[in-house]
């Protein structure tokens, strides 16, 4: 193999993968839709793309069979020219879960499963793994704030963190060695249909653990795990499991509490990012590094220096006066968690949330679950739906959450174009930008206009 070209280059995992590509010194190019912050830093990386779908386009290194791997994001529709063109002359195709499950291959894999919470955690895992004694690669579903990437290349560890994504199914390409289960509750209907299918893709996924593995699940979980003989079993949760928190202390925007574990305890952990929902996050990652043997003081150090994630509780401004910040949340359960939180911090805050909310399928799904979670707030403004793959469905807009919402919430709905006037026409307290569409390449822009208030 001399060149790989990504059908996609773009999305966030996908681009992690190009960058080990481009580390090992192949030919990567790509294509995708439109150019974003993260294709400009492939493209200084050495990465060649393109935003016009155009068969003529791709590099002559990308055009030997014999010698390039394609790779795709199911997100592409089957019907791109590009992508017909590979298959109509003979090339090695492979979806992004295909080449982690090679990779999960050729070393350990650490993988983190879960309809949320498993950026977060695998994030902060390969953190505490990569500055311990141990070291670790990584493939992330997000940006780390501490590494300015979403992934990690170890010339000496045989571990690699994965985000083990559910979405049609791509985590049956893996074979964990050990995997942390954040939660399953349904999502991507529009692939899986109903709950039970969605249930039984996580159980025949702990089914794919390798001998003499473990597996890390939460506890109250509605899936019945499946492991192979000589697989361990553990749970973790905030208040109970094998693996909790105790001790939590949250006062003058810090946290701190012991983690109890079966294998010894660590008294004194301290967040870095201080959000509650990352002790529950925090625990399942270090679960999994200290079954991998990292120290108590290599679990201190990770947890108090780990810096967040982009887009997950991501703060753009935090003074007396304002705070402004985004979250990728764009699950029910999510957007509960993310209000819980902030409730918790901001107690005593007026906070508004400006909500994309993302796919049709899923508002039609879940638009009463999305109302009484965004109900938490004390205002709630809904954009359009954002659509990525899907087309519109007749009835389907964000007034079915508006709709919904509980009465004393006050509420807006605007569309995207209109955000940021309406940002200049208002004075907030907690503003928190919402949703997993494009609204979040607005928050630099809100942030610039609240700040000269």
């Amino acid at each position: 193999m001399k060149a790989v070209y990504f059908v996609g280059a773009g999305g966030i995992g996908m681009s992690a993968i190009a960058r080990y590509f481009i580390r090992k010194g192949l030919v990567v190019a790509g294509y995708d839709k439109t150019p974003s912050a993260l294709t400009s830093h492939l493209e200084k990386e050495g990465m060649l793309i393109h935003y016009t779908e155009d068969v003529a386009q791709i590099p002559v290194a990308c055009r030997d069979p014999k010698n390039t791997l394609v790779i795709y994001t199911p997100a592409i529709p089957e019907e791109h020219k590009e992508l017909k063109y590979f298959r109509e002359n003979g090339f090695d195709i492979q979806k992004r879960a295909q080449v982690l499950g090679m990779l999960t291959r050729e070393h350990k894999g650490l993988c983190v499963a879960g309809t949320h919470g498993k950026t977060t955690t695998s994030t902060m895992c390969a953190h505490i793994m990569h500055q311990s004694s141990k070291d670790c690669n990584a493939f992330l579903g997000g940006i780390s704030k501490n590494y300015g990437t979403n992934y990690i290349l170890s010339d000496n560890s045989d571990y690699v963190v994965i985000e083990a994504d559910e979405f049609d199914r791509s985590f049956h390409w893996l074979r964990p060695w050990m995997t942390v289960i954040t939660s399953t509750d349904p999502d991507h209907l529009d692939i899986y249909g109903t709950k039970e299918a969605y249930l039984e893709s996580f159980r025949h996924y702990t089914t794919l653990i390798q001998p003499g593995g473990t597996l890390i699940i939460h506890t109250g979980l509605e899936m019945q795990p499946d492991v192979p003989d000589g697989v361990r079993t553990f749970t973790y949760g905030t208040d109970n499991g094998d693996f909790h928190a105790e001790n939590i202390c949250i006062e003058k925007g810090e946290i701190t509490f012991d983690f109890i574990s079966p294998f010894g305890n660590v008294e004194g952990i301290r967040l870095g990012q201080p959000v509650p929902i990352n002790i529950d996050n925090g625990i399942g990652a270090m679960a999994m590094a200290q079954l991998n043997g990292c120290s108590p003081d290599e679990l201190r150090y990770g947890m108090q220096t780990y810096k967040g994630v982009d887009r997950r509780f991501d703060f753009a401004l935090r003074d007396k006066r304002h705070v402004v910040l985004s979250d990728y949340a764009h699950h029910p359960k999510e957007i509960f968690e993310s209000a819980k939180s902030m409730r918790q911090v901001y107690n005593d805050r007026h906070i508004t949330a400006i909500f994309q909310p993302h796919l049709y399928t899923r508002t039609r799904d879940f638009y009463k679950e999305f109302a009484d979670a965004l109900s938490q707030l004390d205002e709630v403004v809904l954009c359009d739906i954002y659509p990525a793959r899907e087309k519109p469905i007749e009835g389907v807009t964000s007034k079915l959450i508006y709709d919904n919402l509980a009465e004393g919430v006050k509420k807006e709905m605007i569309s995207k174009e209109q955000v940021l006037d309406y940002v200049r026409g208002r004075d907030f307290d907690v503003l928190i930008i919402l949703g997993a569409g494009d609204l979040d390449n607005y928050v630099p822009q809100i942030t610039e206009i609240i700040k000269k208030k």
